[in-house]
């Protein structure tokens, strides 16, 4: 495949046309989180053009548009909408997860600081679409500036009409409800995350039912990740031709990439589905400097990670899939060769068992386990036995644990061992990490920066 680099020096065209501002237009305008900025960018044009379809057509309309869940399955918009059942007599609701809370992944939170009213309009449309007369954002509690925010746009969106009784003179009436979270990373699994609404302890459900049948109080509920809601509007104003012209066939679009790490530019890049990172990272100057990558996540830290031989993978969930791994929340966290692999999976396995909400024995007992034969080895306390032993236990999480966390807590052990499987052994071998000041040449040049990384 030709890079970024080579195509410029082919055809003489900026790095900047590879993006697809969409979401993020006007992020860097001044107060870009205002009503007034967001009209001046069209905004509300895609649900005037939504209310003059009926439900139906427009739940078919986005389902053709091709667009796929944000919040890491890629399950089909439409199709998830579709399948709440209609005439039943009961309430529906709509459910925006914004309890952003995976290591790397950090998409929403920006999206929601600086652009909120495309979620709030978004939710409109998908509230119209599935006959629903009110909608939750369920917040991760911490981000106060954020909650801020959209309470704000919300207030503004109720005063101008957009929200409340008759909106836009359709007869649609709509309450939203914007509730903070207290900070659980399972809530951000949507049963669990509907238990915490109601009041309860979250922990996820037993399925079937599923939520489009039994949801929030028992009712019809569309649970959608944020980014998902907010991209609607440009699909209703700019059409379903238009979304489908980017990305690729099975997964079009654009959508934004989190580039974090060892990297020169971290941020958001908004892109069509299928870029590469070794195109982004021409984008965004690349790794630091004097510095190569060695490893990185394509979706966050519960997806399998990668190395420097999948730069040229196309980030779109067929692409990624096939490699191994998982798209996920497009969270590309980049490290490099100065990172210790073992110490960087036993913080991110510290996490998973420090959120696993312990319902289930598996993902319970399993993370535990988990982390204390990665201490060890990290310590130069491990054995040889002990790989096959993580590598066990991994496997006795993964595909049996009551939800997805124990899936994502197993990834970066089984990705790990088999990419890096002789740093585990030289942990074991060398009675320490080999990346330690004190034992490896490898910080000759950059002591500090062990400090930064690894601490």
């Amino acid at each position: 495949m030709m890079t970024l680099a080579a195509e410029i020096d082919k055809n003489g065209t900026s790095p900047e046309k590879l993006l697809a501002p969409v979401l993020s237009a006007f992020w860097d305008e001044p107060e870009s989180w205002t009503l007034e900025t967001y009209r001046r960018h069209e905004g509300y044009e895609g649900l005037r053009k939504a209310l003059a379809m009926s439900p139906d057509d427009l739940i078919a309309y986005v389902k053709d548009s091709g667009l796929r869940g944000r919040g890491g399955a890629g399950f089909p918009t439409g199709m998830k909408w579709q399948f709440i059942p209609q005439g039943d007599g009961k309430p529906h609701y709509l459910v925006v997860n914004a309890d952003e809370s995976e290591p790397g992944t950090c998409k929403d939170i920006p999206l929601l600081f600086a652009n909120p009213h495309s979620l709030i309009e978004g939710i409109v449309i998908a509230c119209y679409a599935i006959r629903s007369s009110h909608a939750f954002i369920y917040l991760r509690g911490e981000v106060v500036p954020v909650l801020r925010r959209l309470h704000e746009a919300v207030r503004e969106a109720y005063e101008a009409g957009y929200l409340g009784t008759d909106i836009m003179g359709s007869g649609l009436d709509l309450e939203l409800t914007v509730h903070a979270g207290a900070g659980a990373y399972i809530c951000g699994e949507e049963t669990a995350l509907l238990d915490s609404l109601e009041g309860r302890r979250g922990q996820p459900r037993l399925r079937p039912p599923f939520p489009a049948v039994a949801g929030l109080y028992a009712c019809p509920t569309v649970v959608n990740n944020v980014e998902s809601i907010a991209s609607v509007p440009a699909i209703l104003n700019k059409g379903k031709d238009w979304f489908k012209s980017m990305g690729s066939e099975k997964s079009p679009g654009f959508t934004l990439y989190s580039l974090s790490g060892h990297v020169a530019g971290p941020g958001q890049y908004e892109a069509p589905l299928g870029v590469t990172l070794r195109q982004l990272l021409d984008i965004s100057g690349g790794m630091r400097p004097g510095h190569r990558l060695k490893f990185w996540t394509p979706g966050g830290s519960s997806t399998p990670m990668f190395t420097e031989e999948h730069l040229d993978v196309p980030l779109d969930y067929e692409g990624v899939g096939a490699a191994g791994s998982m798209l996920g929340t497009k969270a590309l966290q980049c490290f490099d060769e100065t990172t210790c692999v073992v110490r960087a999976v036993t913080r991110w396995t510290e996490f998973y068992a420090h959120e696993s909400c312990g319902k289930c024995t598996p993902c319970r007992e399993g993370t535990y386990w988990l982390v204390q034969l990665l201490r060890d080895i990290e310590a130069g306390k491990g054995q040889m036995s002990d790989l096959d032993k993580l590598n066990d236990i991994a496997d006795n999480i993964n595909g049996k644990s009551f939800c997805a966390l124990g899936d994502g807590a197993a990834s970066p052990i089984f990705s790990s061992l088999k990419y890096f499987r002789e740093e585990y052994e030289q942990h074991i071998t060398g009675k320490g990490c080999p990346f330690d000041p004190a034992k490896s040449t490898v910080w000759a040049d950059d002591k500090n920066a062990h400090r930064g990384v690894n601490a």
